[in-house]
């Protein structure tokens, strides 16, 4: 059997595969990939003889993974918010300050005057801290453009980067992150604007798979973001909010009775909520930077999901004003150590329970025969490390499509 251009065997690898049934351990295992595929797992001894002309690497020992996945972020943006870092040191709160024009209002300003070729030089660079840690695939929302040129231009550099940069891009629309200066008090005649006019241009020209709302006291009603679930529902749009961060606004239960991929934040999820999304099969996704960044005390309901047995995701939710993070790994430990998931619970968390988040699941998030070959190596020895080590490059290697990055 004459190998293809990218087949490889990995031999010698501690293989923690995140599969829905993982328990944690890690295992001494050999894995085939051939073009972009896993085509075979197993022990080192019994390696079949027709993959014995691949080309072999020697991983001695180290541990691998899938590559890991950032199902809810903000990379796209110009500026920062320091000032307000400052404030809320001092004492001032996140709605106080978005109230008072900041916050996201802020970071759009900035992101509208950016060109589209500045705000893809400085989001190129931040996605590399990504790609040096070992990720594979990241979701992408829009959100700080809020009028129609500039959401099209953020939602224009994520389609680049997906162009350019050796990870899978998931674009997401989130006009609705909050109500620009231009629709001051008239926050329904923007929703239905978002309907009438941007979803539409997007859908058209293919550029979001998914669209966002911010359901909460200082974004949108449920009843605004229904609506504005039922229009992209009907554009052919996946769904994802941003829901109970701030207080209980019941988004998460009407995400869920819309099918959505994942509910994000949750702090104040009650148990309908969790209802909800365990009969919809929704995702939870956790986001324990900003939970740390903005101070916050109320913990989401993790047991109460788990009992549930509510999918949980982890993301870094990297954004400028609640999560000013180019560290995403950092997730991964403030999950154990903030939010109380065991190291495997945090890792499915960041492979294959965000893979769930994004819709993506059958293709992507585990080790198994039949999907895509997205791996991550690590100058590691157990899958806990990964959430244990705060800091530092223990990426070894990254294997995107099948081919060494």
């Amino acid at each position: 059997m004459a190998p293809s251009k990218s087949s490889l065997l990995l031999k010698n690898c501690s293989l923690a595969d995140c599969s829905a049934i993982w328990n944690g351990e890690t295992i001494q295992a050999a894995i085939v990939i051939e073009d972009d595929s896993i085509r075979w797992i197993g022990v080192n001894s019994k390696i079949p003889e027709k993959y014995n002309n691949f080309k072999q690497i020697d991983l001695k020992g180290r541990l691998v993974t899938p590559g890991l996945i950032d199902c809810h972020s903000h990379i796209i943006y110009a500026g920062d918010r320091a000032e307000e870092y400052a404030m809320r040191l001092a004492g001032e709160s996140y709605e106080a300050i978005a109230k008072a024009g900041g916050g996201i209002l802020s970071t759009v300003k900035a992101t509208r005057a950016a060109d589209e070729e500045t705000l893809y030089f400085e989001s190129t660079n931040r996605l590399q801290n990504w790609l040096d840690s070992g990720f594979t695939s990241i979701e992408i929302k829009s959100g700080y453009g809020l009028d129609f040129d500039s959401e099209i231009k953020m939602l224009k550099v994520a389609n680049r980067i997906a162009k350019t940069e050796t990870i899978d891009i998931h674009p997401t629309l989130l006009a609705a992150h909050t109500v620009p200066p231009e629709f001051s008090n008239k926050s329904n005649d923007y929703i239905n604007w978002i309907i009438e006019q941007l979803m539409p241009e997007v859908s058209s020209q293919k550029l979001a798979t998914a669209v966002d709302v911010f359901c909460e006291s200082i974004g949108f009603s449920m009843e605004q973001s229904k609506r504005l679930f039922e229009a992209a529902k009907s554009q052919g749009f996946n769904l994802k909010i941003h829901a109970e961060q701030l207080s209980n606004c019941n988004g998460s239960e009407m995400a869920a009775n819309l099918s959505a991929l994942s509910a994000d934040h949750l702090e104040y999820l009650d148990q309908a909520g969790i209802d909800a999304m365990k009969e919809s099969n929704t995702v939870a996704v956790l986001l324990p930077i900003a939970y740390y960044f903005l101070k916050e005390t109320k913990l989401p309901p993790i047991q109460a999901l788990q009992d549930a047995d509510v999918t949980i995701a982890i993301a870094s939710d990297s954004n400028p004003g609640s999560a000013p993070t180019n560290s995403p790994l950092l997730a991964l430990n403030m999950a154990t150590t903030l939010f109380g998931l065991t190291p495997t619970a945090a890792l499915k968390g960041m492979t294959i329970n965000a893979a769930k988040a994004l819709g993506v699941e059958d293709k992507v998030g585990s080790i198994e025969v039949g999907k895509r070959a997205d791996i991550a190596i690590w100058d590691l020895q157990k899958a806990e490390q990964l959430s244990y080590w705060i800091g530092g490059a223990p990426l070894y290697k990254r294997i995107y499509q099948g081919k060494f990055f």
